[in-house]
């Protein structure tokens, strides 16, 4: 089988592809044809070193693809199920706790960028009827993280207002959820074409952030000097900032993102004055990747996908991402 391996010192040219011989599964394992990746913030970090691993360490967090064998006592799959993986595979539900943090594919322990893996079958949930692999390979961090920070920790509800920011993964899936939820979206770029585009999705109110740089105040002045419910934060202290100044009296903040940066000056009395609720997100739990999971096959929501690499390529598609020229999801399609 082919597979990636990121040799130390961790950096993209040290990203290589090799053949090897792939594992049978064990009690408790399933091994999988993985069909598809996707690329995160996440996994950049680990492919540039910022964020240490293994030497020879597979990359990438998020998997999709399909059971071709079975460990014994494994009863939740079937030869044949589509699946895709989850980012925490010893988070389970409930309260998150540090001992979920040993295993996280990519990092701790080996990702996705193989043809085929073999691994416990709490590793992966059953993938959204409808979706295609590659689009189900954009779900375990992206769209968990914004269903996290807007669902489970926000309880968005029909008639709230939403502010995202970019067109990430993250911020793409958030308006999808928010939208399919009955929210009005405000999202921003400081592109015009991507602006277009974030309303096909259905944003109702667009801001371009390099011409308005006081898009906090514009959102204020966009919903009659209230602010939104929700902020979907993923830029991080060159943002906050305005993301505080953009929310509304008792609102919620997802902080999600450190796309700025990872640290930056806050207005306490901001937060405390208002009574802003402030949520830190890391991705989520299988139950909310579940959960999630039956409300795309229910609402027949569609990942945005921006372009699809293949597994040989894995260097070029980690450059697209890094461009920020994206809209949507960056993906490795393996044949």
């Amino acid at each position: 089988m082919r597979l990636v391996r990121l040799k130390a010192p961790a950096a993209p040219e040290n990203l290589k592809l090799v053949e090897e011989d792939h594992p049978e599964p064990g009690p408790g394992e399933v091994l999988v044809r993985v069909r598809a990746c996707s690329l995160n913030f996440h996994d950049a970090m680990v492919m540039r070193g910022v964020i240490p691993s293994a030497d020879g360490r597979i990359p990438l967090n998020d998997g999709a693809g399909e059971v071709i064998a079975i460990g014994e006592g494994v009863d939740a799959f079937n030869v044949g199920d589509a699946v895709v993986s989850t980012f925490f595979p010893l988070w389970s539900g409930g309260e998150p706790t540090p001992a979920v943090k040993l295993d996280i594919p990519g990092e701790t322990i080996d990702g996705y960028a193989s043809e085929i893996v073999c691994r416990p079958a709490r590793c992966f949930t059953k993938a959204p009827a409808g979706c295609t692999y590659v689009e189900a390979a954009t779900l375990p961090c992206a769209a968990v993280t914004a269903w996290s920070g807007l669902v489970t920790h926000g309880q968005v509800k029909p008639g709230d207002s939403v502010l995202v920011l970019g067109t990430g993964g993250v911020s793409i899936f958030a308006l999808q959820f928010a939208k399919m939820a009955g929210a009005r979206v405000i999202a921003t770029s400081s592109s015009e074409e991507k602006l277009a585009k974030l309303r096909q999705l259905g944003a109702d109110d667009v801001i371009n952030y390099k011409t308005i740089p006081d898009w906090g105040g514009k959102v204020k002045e966009l919903t009659d000097g209230r602010g939104v419910d929700h902020v979907v934060e993923v830029g991080g202290p060159a943002t906050i900032m305005q993301s505080i100044e953009a929310c509304r009296m008792g609102g919620h903040i997802a902080l999600i993102g450190v796309l700025t940066g990872f640290a930056g000056e806050v207005s306490i009395p901001a937060l405390f004055a208002n009574q802003i609720r402030v949520s830190g997100i890391q991705v989520g739990n299988r139950s909310e990747q579940e959960d999630m999971i039956r409300a795309i096959a229910a609402n027949e929501l569609k990942p945005v996908i921006d372009r699809c690499f293949p597994l040989e390529d894995i260097g070029a598609a980690l450059a697209h991402y890094g461009s920020g020229k994206h809209f949507g999801k960056v993906c490795i399609e393996i044949d």
